[in-house]
Order: structure tokens, then C-alpha cells, then sequence
């Protein structure tokens, strides 16, 4: 990692919290992690779904009630990809993102970004770190549908746009967080990338899983960001551990057991200078919750 940032233990969060407003959150938040502080994502808004909060932007973009889809075969759709590649371009060769791109965060659907710079911006110091995070290319490629039904990621060219799409969106997060902070980590949120050998992920290659994390860090990267991937469950863990990601967050709880199958890729990712977040307190269980506590959390780790 060519950084000099030192995670020295510190508490972080991955971002979504089960509350309903967003300043209360964002004081939660900084009471509890205050040296690297994130933008609360709230999923009790319908319009902060792991899905749907980043796909503003996307050429063919339906929203229908409570559905989200790519139309493909509207008439505009083809006019719609040029100028979404068209952007792209422009911006890629641009030194900033402008604030009337589509590749930017809106408060429609992350209001809790723009709460949480506004908050930032008003500490009585600056925190050593700030974090943002994005649902990550497999996962909004594989969740998201065309209008058949159909993941976009087995489309190329959909493919390419999602990629190109959460690159961009990361990379503008950098660009305005990092103004906060002496480092700006971004997350990666991959749930997704545990599917990959199953019926769920038919046709999907090893080599575009990894080519489209790569695209997305080396954006992060390009920006002067610190990227990191979150996995929440258990997986194929050499899928992250291969790529030029900075930090890997996983949950330690649950799957510590499967992740140390991997030695070999963990201890040459460790030697090149990265990070491995532990994800140690329980979040998914409800007997877990209420039988630990801060006590037994240490005696455990």
C-alpha cells in the first residue's frame, strides 16, 4: 500500500446503521468512531438500497414503484449508452469530477454524504481518517436486472457501464472527502463475490471478477485513495486477496475459520504493507448480539 496511513487498531464502521434519520446517525457515528469517521448509509429509506443508492446515472435506468431495472430495448437506450461513454471519457481525462456529472453522490439518495462533510467540516480537528464506501461492480452488476430479468454484469457492455459507473462514483467521493482528512479510505461493499462458482454465477469468469475490482481500486488509487473491499460472508477469499486493494474487511465473527485457509495470500498480502480489517462484533445473529460484550470480545480476540 503506498500510504501512510496506519489503521493502529482504530474503530471503524461499514456504513448502514438501522435508524431512520440521518443527523442522528452521522452524531451516533462520530461518538463512537471518531478517529475514522464515514457517511451513514441508511437502508430504511427506499432509496438507500444496496442497489439502488448508486445507480443514478446508468443508461437505461427504469424506476417503477418499488422496481429498479436497465431497459434495453426502449428507443432511447442506444443515444443514452453513447452519452453515458461519451461522459465517462470526458471526465476520466478531467483532474476533478464536476459537481453537474452524473458520476456524482446526490441527497436524494445519500443524504447521509452530504450530512456527514457538513459535520466533518465543523469538528474541532481533523479526524485521522475519513471513509466512504460503494456497493461494489459484482455485486451492482449481479443485483441489478435488465428488463428480462437478467443480471447486466453477463452483458458486456452493461458490464462495462457498471464498472465504469461505481469507478467514477468512487472516485468523486475521494476527490471531496479527502478534504476532510490527511487519508480517504473507500469501501467496496461485496456480498455479491461470494456467489462466484455457484449456479448464481454461471459464465462469469475468474478474470472479469478481477478485472473489474481492479478498475474500480486503480480509480480509488488514481484519485489518492485508499481502497478497501468489504466481504460479509464467506467465500472464495483469494478473489480480493489478488488484487491491488489496500484493505480487506471481513467478518472475523462468523468466518475467521474459513478465512485462515489462505495463508499463503494472506501473508504476502500482509508483507506488501496492506490491511485486514476485522470485522469482530456480531451484527447478523441476534443471540450473539445480546451474549457479547466488550469483555467478551476481548477475551475472545
Amino acid at each position: 500500500m503506498n500510504s501512510t496511513f496506519q489503521a493502529d487498531c482504530r474503530a471503524v464502521l461499514i456504513g448502514s446503521l438501522p435508524m431512520d434519520n440521518h443527523k442522528q446517525a452521522t452524531e451516533l457515528m462520530l461518538r463512537y468512531t471518531p478517529d475514522i469517521p464515514l457517511w451513514v448509509q441508511l437502508p430504511k429509506n427506499p432509496h438507500e438500497g444496496m442497489i439502488e443508492q448508486f445507480l443514478s446515472g446508468m443508461p437505461g435506468l427504469v424506476q417503477h414503484e418499488s422496481k429498479v431495472f436497465i431497459d434495453s430495448s426502449r428507443e432511447s437506450f442506444q443515444e443514452e449508452l453513447v452519452g453515458f461513454f461519451e461522459e465517462y471519457i470526458t471526465v476520466n481525462e478531467s483532474p476533478s469530477i464536476p459537481e453537474t456529472s452524473r458520476f456524482i453522490l446526490t441527497p436524494d439518495t445519500a443524504r447521509g454524504f452530504f450530512e456527514f462533510v457538513d459535520a466533518v467540516k465543523n469538528l474541532p480537528s481533523q479526524p485521522c481518517a475519513v471513509k466512504g464506501q460503494i456497493t461494489g461492480p459484482i455485486t451492482l452488476g449481479i443485483g441489478l436486472k435488465d428488463h428480462n430479468g437478467r443480471s447486466v454484469f453477463y452483458d458486456d457492455t452493461l458490464r462495462d457501464a457498471v464498472i465504469k459507473l461505481v469507478a467514477m462514483k468512487a472516485r468523486w467521493q475521494v476527490e471531496t472527502l479527502r478534504q476532510l482528512a490527511p487519508h480517504c479510505v473507500i469501501f467496496f461493499d461485496e456480498p455479491g463475490i461470494v456467489g462466484f462458482g455457484s449456479s448464481a454465477f454461471i459464465s462469469i469468469t475468474r478474470e472479469q471478477i478481477h478485472s473489474a475490482l481492479q478498475e474500480t481500486i486503480e480509480a480509488v488509487h488514481a484519485a489518492g485513495g485508499i481502497a478497501g473491499i468489504h466481504i460479509c460472508a464467506n467465500g472464495d477469499w483469494s478473489l480480493a486477496l489478488e488484487t491491488e486493494v489496500d484493505i480487506l474487511s471481513f467478518d472475523a465473527y462468523n468466518y475467521f475459520d474459513k478465512f485462515i485457509l489462505y495463508p499463503d495470500l494472506i501473508k504476502k498480502f500482509l508483507e506488501a504493507g496492506n490491511i485486514i480489517a476485522w470485522g469482530i462484533v456480531p451484527t447478523s445473529n441476534v443471540q450473539d448480539i445480546e451474549r457479547e460484550n466488550p469483555e467478551s470480545l476481548l477475551v475472545k480476540w
